[in-house]
């Protein structure tokens, strides 16, 4: 995976941490589920990045 894509992945979650604390912040129940469904799909995504990195690195060490 990209180094671009980690950071894209990485400012979702941020993004969903913040729309949390907004929430919370202004007692907004539905921008609170929001940002926490925001960072669960942020790291979904980032764990998918780190299978593919591990799997990537598999593959190359039998290349070598």
């Amino acid at each position: 995976m990209g180094a671009m894509d980690h950071a894209k992945h990485k400012a979702e979650e941020i993004g969903g941490k913040i729309k949390e604390k907004a929430g919370d912040m202004t007692g907004h129940e539905h921008l609170r589920e929001e940002g926490r469904t925001d960072q669960a799909r942020a790291n979904a995504k980032q764990a998918a990045d780190h299978a593919k990195d591990s799997g990537e690195k598999v593959r190359d060490s039998f290349k070598n």
